[in-house]
């Protein structure tokens, strides 16, 4: 009971908790536009403070570890998405569902699990806060890209409209511009209130994932999801993550990383980051399409967090029970 418990996801939890929240009593009418609002405030001060938080020094160290940089982000923003167009060829996954698939495919990297795990395993720690860093900048501006390239070329998604760019400027790169032009002024006291950060960081993404789930409840998202598409879903998260630890596995061998770095490679490569899909997602589509293309990407979080906490305890134990590999 108590590793279960260590598994679970404190902040998964609340998420799952706000959906059935937006499921039971959704927004509606002014409510649904007061929420809209509150939910756009929060994705304007979620990339303010990720601006701030970034120092300028871990974006130019980023070039300096270029092998296992450039393995994890080819793996972020290469083989993820090719295995997200691979399933979006699977006649039985309905075609909202492949949409969020292949959405989740084209995210970042997580910051926080990928060098918690990275230091669990005893890998590189530093490494993998460059890593997970760099990709989450690059993230910005390449999974907008990628999902006007890819998703419209899959028959998942349109195009990037005129009006989605400009909620990417101002919505996303602004407030990430200004936030760490700003970040001598404020890190100071940005760092010293991380606790009161990351909550302020999780209550922006609660804010929209109840907007977003409230106008897909409202257009009858449960009417056409049903139970089985839900465990078909849960079957294909869990088969990409097996495919990208593999493959991250066997990329790390072959270009002979170390131990440390072949750690970092695995954990900061096969993370998707929740926190930068429900607000890129929120920018990017329909208000009533962003319930069903979050779906994907709020299974793979549990998912992945559960397989790589097993992961890094074992890869940890490893290197206790042998000195030369520590």
């Amino acid at each position: 009971m108590n590793r279960l418990r260590q598994a679970l996801d404190p902040f998964l939890m609340l998420l799952i908790a706000t959906v059935a929240l937006a499921s039971v009593l959704p927004a509606r009418g002014d409510g649904a536009r007061i929420a809209d609002w509150v939910a756009d405030a929060g994705i304007v001060l979620l990339f303010f403070l990720h601006g701030a938080k970034l120092s300028r020094e871990a974006i130019w160290d980023g070039a300096k570890a270029w092998k296992l940089h450039l393995a994890t982000l080819a793996t972020t923003f290469a083989a993820f998405p090719l295995l997200g167009l691979l399933i979006g060829r699977f006649g039985f996954v309905p075609q909202d569902m492949r949409a969020g698939l292949l959405f989740l495919t084209l995210l970042p990297s997580t910051v926080q699990s990928s060098i918690a795990f990275t230091a669990i395993a005893r890998g590189n720690v530093a490494a993998a806060v460059v890593s997970a860093s760099f990709s989450n900048l690059l993230g910005i501006f390449l999974t907008p890209l990628l999902v006007a390239l890819l998703m419209q070329r899959s028959g998942s998604g349109s195009l990037i409209s005129l009006s989605s760019a400009e909620g990417i400027v101002l919505q996303l790169l602004l407030p990430f511009v200004v936030g760490h032009l700003l970040r001598p002024w404020i890190g100071g006291f940005v760092a010293k209130h991380k606790a009161m950060i990351g909550r302020v960081d999780r209550g922006s993404i609660l804010l929209v994932v109840y907007a977003a789930f409230s106008a897909a409840v409202v257009e009858g998202l449960w009417a056409k999801v049903s139970s089985e598409e839900l465990l078909v879903l849960a079957g294909l998260c869990i088969a990409m993550l097996v495919v990208i630890l593999l493959f991250t596995l066997a990329l790390g061998r072959m270009l002979g990383l170390s131990r440390e770095d072949a750690i970092v490679l695995q954990f900061c490569g096969s993370k998707k980051s929740l926190a930068s899909g429900v607000p890129i997602a929120g920018v990017l589509f329909p208000a009533a399409a962003v319930g069903p293309i979050l779906l994907p990407i709020m299974l793979f979080h549990q998912i992945q967090l559960m397989a790589c906490a097993w992961l890094a305890r074992r890869y940890g134990a490893q290197a206790e029970a042998d000195p030369v590999a520590d």
